[in-house]
């Protein structure tokens, strides 16, 4: 296991202390595990399993709304993004 220098300022340590300890944990353990919750929210977590990539998609079907354009919108959308770094010269 390797250490990591985290510099907060007293009231923050104050702060943080005192949550991991409502949470019967040490400072290190709670910095660690809100680290990990963190990289858990942004998506940063492997799909090591069947159940990890069904939940993967659950959660992208329910974060995507509507539908998606017809190839031919997509071909626009593409065609003006080109024509718009054109000097037209």
């Amino acid at each position: 296991m390797k250490r990591v220098q985290v510099l907060v300022d007293a009231a923050e340590e104050e702060r943080f202390r005192r949550q991991a300890e409502r949470e019967g944990l040490s400072l290190s353990a709670w910095l660690r595990r809100a680290g990990q919750e963190r990289l858990e929210a942004k998506g940063e977590r492997r799909i090591t399993s069947l159940r990890d990539l069904k939940a993967f998609f659950r959660a992208v079907d329910a974060r995507e709304r509507g539908r998606e354009p017809d190839w031919e919108q997509h071909e626009g959308v593409i065609s003006r993004s080109r024509a718009s770094g054109q000097s037209g010269t």
